[in-house]
């Protein structure tokens, strides 16, 4: 890896209209380039700045590469999606949630991503374990927790929220997500992707739903 240039002088404020350029760039050349094809001075020519102003912002490419990936997951699935409601039922925010996960997955940048992952990177890479924390180990987190308000308020019974919110999005990728990240798409239409998330969560609503005395 080449020798990062010196941070700016502490105590510079950072401009965020270029912080959010870098990560667009980032967003964009990680998924097309690969990350080992994603060289620091590429994204700094994409975002329209210097080498140094995305060295002041990302202390690495490991830094930038996990603040990508954190970015698109919050584009996509914010924090807001989790917060549990007032109004409504946990199915209501559920299929929210689903469909949040579902657009996710399946946007040609997560897809690419996945098969960079899964076969073009060397034995004992650590990036990996970098996307993991990043990306899905965030939402499945985000999930647990509100899982677990629900079972706290008698809404849901789930005793393993983690377990639960692994195999909830187990569920929701299926065939459709499996098939498209090894090049052989389902033609599925807007109404076959509510067909599917809607059966989804009644499926998980059904299995865990609080006990009757």
């Amino acid at each position: 890896m080449p020798k990062r240039p010196p941070p700016n002088a502490p105590g510079r404020p950072k401009d965020p209209e270029k912080r959010a350029a870098i990560l667009a760039a980032a967003k964009a050349l990680f998924p097309a380039r690969g990350y080992e094809g994603t060289r620091m001075d590429a994204i700094a020519r994409a975002a329209g700045v210097s080498k140094l102003t995305v060295y002041s912002h990302f202390q690495d490419k490991d830094t930038l590469f996990v603040a990508a990936v954190r970015e698109r997951c919050d584009e996509l699935m914010p924090s807001g999606l989790f917060l549990p409601r007032v109004e409504g039922s946990p199915r209501d925010q559920l299929v929210a949630i689903a469909h949040a996960f579902f657009r996710l997955i399946t946007s040609p940048e997560a897809v690419t991503m996945h098969r960079m992952m899964c076969v073009q990177l060397p034995a004992g890479s650590h990036l990996p374990q970098l996307f993991w924390e990043a990306g899905p180990r965030q939402v499945c987190d985000a999930l647990a927790a509100f899982l677990r308000g629900q079972h706290e308020a008698g809404r849901l019974r789930v005793p393993d929220p983690t377990l639960a919110a692994s195999q909830f999005f187990c569920l929701l990728k299926g065939e459709y997500h499996a098939r498209q990240t090894c090049g052989y798409p389902l033609q599925w239409g807007p109404d076959d992707v509510d067909r599917h998330v809607n059966a989804t969560v009644d499926l998980f609503v059904r299995a865990h739903a609080p006990l009757r005395e």
